[in-house]
C-alpha cells in the first residue's frame, strides 16, 4: 500500500453530526473544535443553505472547507473541513436521494479518501424508512466498489444504525425500531464482513458500551440511555493505524457526541 505523504505521520479525523451547524456554533462548537487540533473535520445535519454560509461558517481559521448543502431549507447536509487542501473533491454519489438531500462528501488526499456521510433515518415513519433502505441498497453498491478499489477509505458520520446490542443501551425494547432492525443490522455486518471494511471504534475498543446519541426525551443523555450510530468505517489496511478514538459526551453540542480517531500512517505496510 503506498504512504500518504500528504500528512503528517500522525492523522486525525473527527466526525460529529452537529444538528445544525448554526446551533452548534452558537454552543461554543469551533471554539471547542479549533483545541482538538484535528486534520480533517467531518460534519452531518449542518441543516444551512448554500446561499446561508456566511464567513464565520465557513472558514474556520487554518482549514480549507467544503459544505454539500440540501435543496431543501434547514435540511440534512454535510460538510468537511481540512487542514491540507486534497487532490480531489467529490461532492455527490450520483443519485437523487443523496446528492438532493446533500448526505455525501468526499476528499482525496493521494491513495486516501475520507468522507462526511449522512446516512437517512427512518425514525419519522414508513416513507422514509423505505427511503432509507433505498439508500443502504444503492450505497452498498458504491461501498463494493470502493471496498475493491485499493484505496484507503475513511468513511466517517452518522450511520443511522447501532450494529450490536453492545451499541444500543435498551436493544430488547428496540428490535423493531428504525436504526436497530434486523435488516439494518445485517447492512453494517455486510460492510464489516463480507466487504472487509472495519468498525474504528470497535478495533481499538471491542467491548465498551459507549454512545454518541441520546434521544431528547426522557432523560435519555442524562441517564445514558443512548445508541452509538456514528461511526469511522475504514479499510483493513487503516486498523493497525489506530492509536486513540474518543467519543466525547461534553460539552454538549447537539444530541450526537463528536467521535474522534487518531491514526499513525507510519504503520501502513
Amino acid at each position: 500500500m503506498s504512504k500518504v505523504t500528504h500528512f503528517p505521520k500522525k492523522l486525525r479525523v473527527l466526525t460529529a453530526n452537529v444538528n445544525g451547524i448554526r446551533s452548534a456554533v452558537r454552543k461554543g462548537f469551533m471554539e471547542w473544535l479549533a483545541e482538538q487540533q484535528v486534520d480533517v473535520v467531518c460534519l452531518q445535519e449542518t441543516r444551512i443553505h448554500a446561499g446561508d454560509i456566511d464567513e464565520a461558517l465557513h472558514h474556520l481559521p487554518g482549514y480549507h472547507c467544503w459544505y454539500v448543502c440540501a435543496e431543501k431549507k434547514g435540511y440534512s447536509g454535510v460538510a468537511i473541513f481540512s487542514r491540507l487542501e486534497p487532490d480531489h473533491v467529490r461532492k455527490n454519489l450520483g443519485f437523487p436521494l443523496s446528492d438532493t438531500e446533500g448526505r455525501y462528501l468526499q476528499v482525496d488526499f493521494g491513495p486516501l479518501s475520507i468522507v462526511s456521510l449522512y446516512m437517512p433515518s427512518g425514525s419519522s415513519g414508513d416513507e422514509r424508512q423505505a427511503c432509507k433502505f433505498e439508500f443502504m441498497k444503492t450505497y452498498e453498491k458504491i461501498l463494493k466498489e470502493q471496498a475493491a478499489d485499493k484505496r484507503l477509505w475513511v468513511i466517517a458520520g452518522d450511520w443511522n444504525i447501532a450494529h450490536t446490542n453492545k451499541d444500543i443501551k435498551n436493544w430488547r425494547a428496540n428490535q423493531n425500531s428504525s436504526g436497530f432492525l434486523p435488516e439494518e443490522r445485517a447492512y453494517i455486518d455486510k460492510v464489516l464482513n463480507d466487504f472487509g471494511y472495519v468498525d474504528a471504534f470497535r478495533a481499538y475498543d471491542p467491548d465498551s458500551e459507549i454512545y454518541t446519541w441520546w434521544s431528547a426525551r426522557g432523560g435519555a443523555r442524562r441517564n445514558n440511555v443512548g445508541w452509538r450510530i456514528d461511526y469511522q468505517i475504514v479499510s483493513p489496511a487503516l486498523a493497525p493505524c489506530i492509536t486513540q478514538v474518543q467519543i466525547f459526551k461534553d460539552p454538549f453540542f447537539s444530541d450526537h457526541a463528536p467521535m474522534i480517531v487518531d491514526y499513525d500512517l507510519d504503520r501502513l505496510t
